[in-house]
């Protein structure tokens, strides 16, 4: 086996401009529509060959995440390793610098084991497809195939739809975010409303006034229980807002603004 490494991949912030719940499953899934965006700015994963297996991670929010078997990061080694049993067997070091605030609606955990996943097949060689990534990763969470996909989308189902938006106009973000870890089960499970309508079509021509527009017609239904549940929500929305943006709206399930 021809190893490579150490390889260094990015995981961005995943941003969700707009975001409709539109219904559950039964196996308590919720269904979504939601455009996602990302930034430049994110985490980033070293994936290197190693003489034993080794995991750390780094960076302005490390205390706030576990360095153990539960991080998606060592989840997406294990996923990995389950699918190519006789390829995957060289130890590897893991390294993760987390610049993202934990449980903060900017997909952080999703895209850190996005990053793993791709970094891993370079540096084992493995040779795996689109489908076969996304079919991987949405084992370790719906956001998955979203921070696989890591360009602008529209995603449907529990977001493992994905329709990509061609020719998306670059934006200035400004992301804020209050400090206090916000949880996505709890935000679902504070939702009152469940059945809500699918977002309407995008515009054919998009930039920066049509988009807006467009948004002004969407929602975030997950940013009501979230502001319940973490009142310093609006008051980043406040900020915002005073501060002149020309739209501002929770990102995920928060609380990110």
């Amino acid at each position: 086996m021809n190893l490579v490494g150490p390889v260094i991949m990015y995981a961005p912030a995943k941003i969700n401009l707009a975001l409709h719940v539109t219904g559950r499953r039964s196996d308590n899934y919720h269904l979504i529509d939601t455009l996602a965006v990302f930034a430049r700015f994110g985490d980033r994963v070293t994936v290197a060959p190693a003489e034993q297996d080794r995991f750390t991670v780094t960076g302005a929010f490390a205390a706030g995440l576990p360095a153990d078997e539960s991080n998606l990061v060592m989840r997406a080694l294990a996923a990995l390793r389950k699918t190519f049993p006789d390829q995957t067997k060289q130890p590897v070091t893991l390294a993760l610098e987390k610049n993202l605030p934990v449980a903060s609606g900017l997909g952080g955990g999703s895209s850190d084991a996005a990053a793993t996943l791709r970094g891993l097949a370079t540096v084992w060689g493995l040779e795996v497809g689109e489908a076969e990534f996304a079919s991987i990763g949405l084992t370790l969470g719906a956001d998955l195939p979203m921070c696989l996909a890591g360009k602008p989308l529209v995603a449907c189902g529990i977001g493992d739809v994905l329709s990509p938006v061609a020719n998306f106009p670059a934006l200035g973000l400004v992301l804020v975010n209050p400090g206090g870890a916000v949880s996505t089960a709890e935000i679902f499970g504070a939702l009152t409303d469940r059945d809500n309508g699918a977002l309407p079509p995008l515009p054919e021509k998009l930039d920066f006034h049509t988009l807006c527009n467009w948004l002004e017609m969407t929602r975030n239904d997950l940013e009501p229980p979230a502001r319940t549940i973490q009142p310093d929500i609006a008051a980043a929305l406040a900020s915002l807002r005073k501060a002149d943006a020309h739209f501002a709206r929770m990102s995920g399930s928060g609380a990110t603004c």
